[in-house]
């Protein structure tokens, strides 16, 4: 399952984006946004979200 952001959580810190190893994490709005079609299921980026705002399911 691709990660999934929740918007209330995410501050936007941009964590995420850097962690991603195939570039699939972008900003939209100042919330991190995922590309499903692109996230590989490492799940890299769950665990250097800071707000705990991102997650497999």
């Amino acid at each position: 399952m691709p990660a999934k952001v929740n918007e209330e959580k995410c501050v936007g810190c941009e964590t995420c984006v850097s962690a991603c190893p195939v570039s699939a994490i972008a900003m939209k709005d100042g919330k991190a946004c995922v590309n499903a079609g692109d996230c590989v299921d490492c799940g890299s980026c769950v665990g250097e979200c800071p707000a705990e705002a991102i997650t497999q399911e």
